[in-house]
């Protein structure tokens, strides 16, 4: 299979889940809603949305939501072009698809950022949003929010008294709600970080 082809696929495959799951959430669910998966307490369907970077971190107002969102997209296009070389550059399976799945999260997240605001209605104040509503979108173009939907509060529950500065406050693991996206650009670093040495001498073999 050609490398570009392989690629491709990757990246096609994860914008397509992220895609689809983040349409179905919009269309069906406002913010705060969701429900147990698989009756599951720990594993949660949670619609929220956030303005900033993966796992719900945020850079907050008007121009640092404009200048996050020009920044993802400075950063894809290099992330692009890196893709392209290692492509071009017959580097191996391994650390072609580790790229195409941070480029496939960037782009999904990217994706978000631009166009829902323009696409989609609000799904704030139990509001179901609407594609394509009538009255225009919730935001202007490149301010959209990023959809966030999978919760996995593994523990939860209150830090010891005798424990320093946290003592006897709330704690919850794992809280930050994520997507497809970040999912795809936290597996993509960290197999490139946990395989590098694998990687790269396959690489260098070839």
């Amino acid at each position: 299979m050609k490398r570009s082809y392989f690629a491709i696929a990757v990246i096609f495959l994860v914008l397509l889940i992220d895609q689809v799951i983040k349409f179905w959430i919009k269309t069906n669910y406002s913010i705060g809603e969701g429900f147990d998966m698989m009756g599951l307490s720990w594993a949660k369907i949670h619609f929220v949305e956030n303005e900033g970077m993966a796992f719900g971190m945020e850079l907050g107002g008007d121009y640092g939501k404009l200048a996050l969102t020009l920044f993802r997209l400075i950063a894809v296009v290099f992330i692009g072009y890196y893709l392209h070389t290692l492509i071009k550059a017959k580097a191996g399976f391994g650390l072609i698809a580790s790229i195409a799945l941070v480029f496939a999260g960037a782009m999904g997240n990217i994706i978000d950022s631009v166009f829902y605001g323009v696409l989609f209605s609000t799904s704030e104040g139990g509001q179901v949003a609407l594609f394509m509503p009538a009255e225009g979108g919730y935001t202007s173009w490149l301010h959209g929010h990023v959809v966030d939907m999978f919760y996995f509060p593994l523990a939860q529950g209150h830090y010891p008294d005798w424990m320093p500065v946290l003592g006897g406050k709330y704690y919850s693991f794992f809280r930050p709600v994520f997507n497809v996206a970040d999912s795809a650009i936290t597996i993509g670093v960290l197999s490139i970080l946990l395989f590098q040495r694998s990687i790269f001498v396959q690489q260098q073999e070839e």
